[in-house]
């Protein structure tokens, strides 16, 4: 595990829990991107028998179809309403697998622990990314495979990140952006010569459920704890709120390619942890 965190890494990993907490991610994540779960495991052929580490895994999107596919996985996240949520899910379709809270920049496990470690728009959201990608090294053990699936900076939710910034509460002290996990050289400079086999392939998720920009904005104001926050950050001014309102409708408008059809772009990396 990494050193002990300081006061102020404890109360900035408390407001990232209350973040995620807020809303209700494990239905977008079951309404929108469940797809993006097996797309993941496909990647890595999981099987039988791998010991699979889920980082920053929310309500079990791609945990459990690991665990489906006969892999001991455990599904690791720093809030624990997720994994609640995610546990309740499994238990509901039969599938076993340990639920762990865990903070992705220190892992309560041990060195070369997992055959096996993805995370699925997961790990991308711990602010510190050197952290967590040492990290996950660290509990990989020699040989084992990396599977992560992270919004590009390019795409509709990295625009949308870019989009709230301005309304958005100022990010902490040393933080990254959240999007740059989908930036095939940031992640390269992140593992280094650390890992072999490296690939990365930018892909798409067609999201089709939305009827309307604004439906698709107040799915998101009602669900999505980032999002949440920055209106919260708004308060009572109104202005501001509309302000915001209008430019997430314009930018959904900007990726809707007809018929309320968004396709939102994420990068596919795949590897291994060198020998």
């Amino acid at each position: 595990m990494t050193d002990v965190l300081t006061d102020a890494d404890k109360a900035l990993k408390a407001k990232h829990r209350a973040m995620w907490a807020l809303g209700n991610y494990p239905e977008l994540a079951a309404d929108i991107i469940a797809d993006l779960g097996t797309t993941v495991v496909d990647a890595l052929g999981i099987g039988a028998g791998e010991r699979v580490l889920d980082i920053a895994a929310g309500a079990g999107n791609a945990a459990i179809p690991a665990a489906q596919a006969g892999a001991q996985v455990v599904a690791s996240d720093l809030t624990p309403e997720l994994l609640t949520a995610g546990k309740r899910r499994a238990d509901e379709l039969g599938v076993q697998l340990d639920w762990r809270q865990a903070d992705a920049e220190a892992l309560p496990f041990a060195d070369a622990e997992f055959d096996t470690v993805m995370s699925t728009v997961g790990i991308m959201f711990a602010p510190h990314h050197e952290a967590s990608a040492n990290e996950l090294l660290r509990v990989l053990r020699p040989g084992g495979k990396i599977g992560l699936i992270n919004w590009t900076p390019e795409g509709f939710i990295g625009q949308m990140f870019a989009t709230m910034k301005p309304y958005a509460p100022p990010p902490p002290p040393g933080a990254t952006p959240p999007p740059r996990w989908g930036d095939e050289a940031h992640v390269r400079s992140l593992f280094g010569d650390r890992v072999t086999e490296f690939t990365a392939t930018k892909r798409t998720v067609a999201v089709t459920r939305f009827d309307t920009a604004d439906e698709l904005r107040d799915y998101f104001k009602a669900r999505y704890g980032p999002t949440i926050v920055t209106y919260r950050n708004l308060g009572d001014d109104a202005g501001r709120v509309t302000a915001l309102d209008n430019d997430l409708v314009d930018l959904i408008r900007r990726f809707d390619s007809g018929a309320t059809t968004l396709e939102w772009e994420y990068l596919l990396v795949t590897a291994r942890k060198a020998a």
